[in-house]
C-alpha cells in the first residue's frame, strides 16, 4: 500500500528510499465502511486523506436538506475539508464513503513537520495544492459556462472510472441534473 503513496509523490518529485522511509511513518492507515463518515460537518478536521482504495464523496447539505456534492475521491486522490484542515477548525462539509475505503491519514502537524524537514516534500504539497486549485477553477468555470450535457461529457472524458464506481443518482447530483436527464445523456453517448 505504501507504494501507491510513493508513486503519487514521484509523479511530482523524486525521493530516495531513505526519504520515503522517513516520510511514510508520518501517516496512519484507517479503514472505513461504506456510508461511514470520514469527516462530519461541525467536527474538528485533523487530517488530509490519501485514498489507497475505495471511493468517497464530499458534500454540504443546504438549509433545505439538499445535498450538494463538491468532489469525489478515488484511489490515488487526496480529500479533506481544506478550509478546516488548514485553519485547524471545524468542518463545513461532510465526507463519507461510497464504498469500503482505506485511507492514509496525514495530520496537519505531521505535514508541517515533514515540510520543515524535507524541502522536496514542501515542493510536492505546493504543486499538489496548485493542481487542486486549477481543478477547482475549471469546475467552477464549467458550472458557470457549460450546459448539463457538456458537463456530463467533460466528466466522462476526465474520469471514466467514476461512472463505474459512483451510483447514478450521485453523478446526477454532482452535475446538478436529475437521474432521468443523466440516463438520457448516457443513451445519447452510445
Amino acid at each position: 500500500m505504501s507504494q501507491i503513496l510513493r508513486q503519487q509523490i514521484e509523479k511530482i518529485i523524486q525521493i530516495t528510499d531513505a526519504e520515503f522511509d522517513h516520510i511514510f511513518p508520518h501517516f496512519t492507515t484507517k479503514k472505513f465502511k461504506k456510508h461511514q463518515f470520514v469527516i462530519q460537518e461541525g467536527e474538528y478536521v485533523p487530517n488530509d486523506y490519501f485514498i489507497l482504495n475505495g471511493c468517497l464523496k464530499s458534500y454540504f447539505t443546504d438549509k433545505n436538506g439538499k445535498e450538494h456534492i463538491l468532489q469525489f475521491g478515488m484511489q490515488d486522490w487526496w480529500i479533506t475539508d481544506y478550509q478546516a484542515y488548514y485553519n485547524q477548525s471545524t468542518a463545513t462539509i461532510n465526507i463519507d464513503c461510497i464504498e469500503d475505503s482505506e485511507l492514509l491519514c496525514l495530520s496537519f502537524q505531521n505535514r508541517e513537520k515533514l515540510c520543515a524537514e524535507i524541502h522536496k516534500i514542501e515542493h510536492f504539497f505546493r504543486k499538489k495544492t496548485n493542481k487542486h486549485n486549477i481543478a477547482l477553477q475549471q469546475r467552477i468555470l464549467s458550472l458557470l459556462s457549460n450546459n448539463a450535457k457538456e458537463k456530463y461529457d467533460q466528466l466522462l472524458q476526465l474520469y471514466p472510472l467514476l461512472f463505474q464506481k459512483v451510483p447514478k443518482q450521485l453523478i446526477a447530483s454532482y452535475l446538478g441534473v436529475t437521474r432521468e436527464t443523466l440516463s438520457r445523456f448516457k443513451s445519447s453517448s452510445k
